[in-house]
């Protein structure tokens, strides 16, 4: 009987799989934890560095008609000491950086060569880290707001409307506040200056081309003509000074938001123009806006000109920077143009903008959405000290150049690079940002080069960093 029950579970037994969790077919390849760091530093050697002396040159002495100096290429030598010795020497492991200049001179049209020694550059070492020294330091990422414009929505407290404010953030140059009044002016200030009146900003900028088919604008173009084919340079002069005489008049600016100012109960372009009493003339706005921004100087058309093309046009003074003109093409749903400077066209682009939020048209943008935040990677933080430096170094170059002899004046001797070396040093010493690495265990270090600050130049202090920038805000996951 046991035999023939052993011979049916036999017969119908299944046979048991064994499945074994402890192999894993195909390893995934851990990926580089500090890549960010590596990439963003071997970018501001290969690229950043090339950008820099490319917007440096060429500098000219104060004349423009003597010298004129340029930085053609450069190179990095090897490091005089190895990561280790500089460790046990406590010095800097860094690489000799050398720049090729030329210098021309303008009178005889003679070019000098030479190759600038620009000191000694600190270098990354593999794992992220610089070694300052003799002890590793890691430069922390920042965050901070992205370049681009901010419009947003604020309850006025005595009328209970909801007013727009905006705000146009370079990379680098003067920030532009918009402000909408409860009385539905609307105002604006330069680098937290004096407020002036939007439309006084619009008549100082307006040109034919942001109105082609005004009727002002054929006016113009006539009497462009005529400056063409004057004979003399005074009567060009004049009919210069009757063009500005046509420009920024109450017609064109109101011209400039048909169809767009079309409240019944508010008609904001009109109340500003009504509160603008200073200014009826593209002349006379340029004039305006430099006794408000320079209050004890004595103003002149040049100077005004002068003033407004270095403060928004000039690609030495302000740049938006690559995501800064991006995130302007896209909020005011522009041409994808590739200017990083401003143009007028930006200008009138934020104020409509500006009049359709005020109107209950559009969405505000949320300023602490992280879509409006960007990371400024050690490379980008090298690169702006690095240009603040080269704008100290370039001072003391055109100084230079007025008070030598242009025929007998070498490279070597208008250089003075120790206003380079000197902001270099200030950044990894003393900066908030240039940290002792946190060697408690290895996880304490990865997590430190990988690290987010919102404090150091350009972010936040601890003292104005208020509870919204604080909060957790729902794009924090994702």
């Amino acid at each position: 009987m046991v035999a023939a029950r052993d011979v049916v579970s036999e017969k119908f037994s299944v046979p048991q799989l064994t499945k074994s969790y402890s192999r894993i077919p195909d390893v995934h390849p851990l990926p580089n934890l500090v890549e960010i760091q590596l990439d963003s530093y071997k970018t501001f050697r290969t690229e950043a560095l090339r950008e820099l002396f490319d917007e440096i040159s060429p500098i000219q002495d104060f004349t423009g008609n003597r010298l004129e100096l340029r930085f053609t290429d450069y190179s990095f030598g090897e490091p005089k000491y190895t990561q280790d010795e500089c460790r046990e020497r406590d010095v800097t492991y860094s690489a000799p950086l050398r720049v090729n200049v030329e210098l021309l001179v303008k009178e005889t049209g003679e070019i000098k060569e030479q190759e600038i020694f620009m000191g000694d550059f600190p270098l990354m070492a593999e794992g992220g880290t610089f070694i300052i020294n003799g002890a590793e330091r890691v430069v922390v990422s920042q965050l901070v707001r992205s370049p681009g414009v901010y419009l947003t929505l604020e309850r006025d407290a005595t009328s209970g409307r909801s007013l727009c404010y905006a705000k146009l953030i370079p990379n680098r140059g003067a920030w532009l506040e918009f402000e909408t009044s409860n009385k539905d002016i609307i105002s604006v200030k330069v680098d937290r200056k004096r407020k002036i009146p939007i439309t006084t900003l619009l008549r100082a900028i307006d040109e034919p081309g942001l109105l082609p088919k005004h009727g002002s604008t054929k006016e113009i173009r006539a009497v462009e003509k005529e400056i063409e084919s004057a004979k003399t340079e005074r009567a060009a002069d004049k009919l210069r000074a009757k063009i500005l005489t046509m420009l920024g008049t109450d017609d064109r600016i109101l011209a400039m938001f048909d169809g767009i100012d079309t409240g019944e109960q508010h008609q904001f372009i009109q109340s500003t123009l009504d509160r603008d009493t200073g200014a009826t003339t593209k002349e006379e706005a340029l004039l305006e806006f430099y006794r408000r921004l320079r209050p004890g100087d004595p103003p002149t058309i040049d100077n005004a000109k002068g003033l407004i093309t270095s403060l928004f046009f000039n690609p030495r003074r302000y740049d938006l920077g690559k995501v800064g003109r991006y995130k302007v093409n896209k909020r005011l749903r522009r041409d994808a143009t590739t200017e990083r400077v401003l143009s007028p066209d930006d200008l009138l682009a934020i104020v409509q903008e500006i009049v359709r939020l005020n109107n209950g048209h559009g969405k505000p943008d949320d300023i602490d959405h992280l879509g409006n935040r960007r990371v400024r990677t050690v490379g980008e933080l090298i690169q702006n000290q690095f240009r603040i430096g080269l704008l100290r170094m370039e001072r003391v170059i055109r100084e230079r150049m007025t008070i030598t002899d242009p025929a007998e004046t070498a490279p070597s001797q208008l250089i003075n690079i120790r206003p380079v070396v000197a902001a270099i040093k200030e950044f990894f010493g003393g900066s908030q940002l240039s940290q002792f690495m946190d060697q408690t265990n290895p996880l304490a270090e990865l997590t430190h080069k990988r690290r987010l600050s919102a404090l150091g130049p350009g972010g936040l202090s601890r003292d104005r960093a208020g509870f919204d920038v604080r909060d957790v805000h729902f794009s924090h996951y994702g």
